[in-house]
């Protein structure tokens, strides 16, 4: 891994990754399952380039969720329950990272909101001007996404 590499951890720091590039893009999710899998409105997450993701410590602490009907399967922290990563089911190099589970500003902004049609009634979406998609947004229509044909 380069030095620049970004890093980031669960809760109580037993499982910590690493990112040898940055971030390709962020976005806002307001899905049913990420409101219950955080308890607030809505998730923010990162998508990470191809092969750009290692577990650098506490593999044997990761534990995932698989929904079962093609979403992504959801990691987080045995110890701490803290919910770090999600991955595609079909891709385990497509994997988008809590923001809040990096330890520095990991350099993207969210660009997007996707499951728009099941945002939580009592924290409307904000007049932010970003695109809103009813359903799971295809990374390539994300504005400021250049690599075309990755998404979750």
């Amino acid at each position: 891994m380069a030095d620049a590499a970004l890093t980031g951890a669960c809760m109580c720091g037993g499982v910590r990754f690493s990112l040898s590039e940055p971030p390709l893009g962020a976005l806002y999710c307001h899905c049913k399952r990420c409101q219950r899998r955080t308890g607030t409105a809505f998730s923010v997450s990162a998508l990470t380039a191809p092969g750009s993701f290692e577990i650098t410590a506490g593999e044997e602490l990761v534990r995932s969720w698989d929904p079962g009907d093609g979403g992504w399967r959801k990691s987080f922290c045995s110890e701490c329950g803290g919910q770090m990563w999600t991955a595609d089911p079909e891709n385990d190099e497509l994997i988008s990272v809590r923001m809040g589970a990096f330890d520095e500003d990991p350099g993207v902004r969210p660009s997007a909101h996707q499951f728009t049609d099941y945002a939580a009634p009592w924290e409307p979406i904000p007049d932010d001007g970003l695109p809103r998609f009813p359903e799971r947004l295809d990374w390539s229509q994300a504005p400021g996404y250049d690599q075309a044909g990755a998404g979750p």
